[in-house]
């Protein structure tokens, strides 16, 4: 069952709030919150399933909590704007990097959340795979040493419009822009 052009309604929107909140909940659960059949969650999450709109299902995991010690930096690489999407996917297969931006400011940009065992490691990481690509031009990089709030973004459906709202904990507060 395919959607035309991607098209959610609202319900769909409630039972990706839903596991967005909590992914491990029963469909029976999500349909006595939302109102609905199981067999109506069920087939619709299936069919988010299907075309791609709920990607997988992970578990978020404190790091620090598990006991990992590995560094986090942020990476500021400026390219050659004719390099810059070749050096964005070289970054995006290195296991080292968590995440991938480009950034058009007043020079093109390529953002990097880059994990590292030891400051040694990420010097390491940088000097060898990240300076000789082509189309480096500069690299400045920030070692994160606090982090003080981290969420993820929940999408929930107004009728008027699609709004983006963060989860925090069990209650969630829209984001004014």
């Amino acid at each position: 069952m395919k959607l035309k052009n991607n098209a959610l309604d609202v319900t769909d929107y409630k039972i990706l709030a839903a596991l967005q909140e909590d992914s491990r909940q029963t469909y029976t659960a999500i349909g006595k919150h939302l109102g609905i059949a199981h067999s109506t969650v069920y087939d619709r999450i299936k069919r988010m399933e299907q075309n791609g709109i709920i990607k997988k299902y992970t578990a978020l995991i404190d790091t620090e909590k598990a006991g990992a010690k590995n560094i986090i930096a942020m990476v500021t690489i400026y390219t050659d704007p004719k390099e810059s999407e070749k050096v964005a996917e070289a970054l995006a297969s290195a296991p080292q990097v968590l995440e991938v931006y480009m950034s058009l400011s007043e020079e093109l940009q390529i953002i990097a959340k880059v994990t590292a065992e030891s400051q040694e490691s990420l010097h390491t990481f940088i000097a060898n795979l990240v300076a000789p690509l082509p189309g480096v031009l500069r690299i400045r990089t920030s070692i994160l040493t606090r982090k003080f709030k981290e969420t993820q973004f929940s999408i929930v459906n107004n009728s008027k419009k699609l709004r983006f709202i963060k989860a925090t904990h069990n209650r969630m507060v829209e984001d004014k822009p």
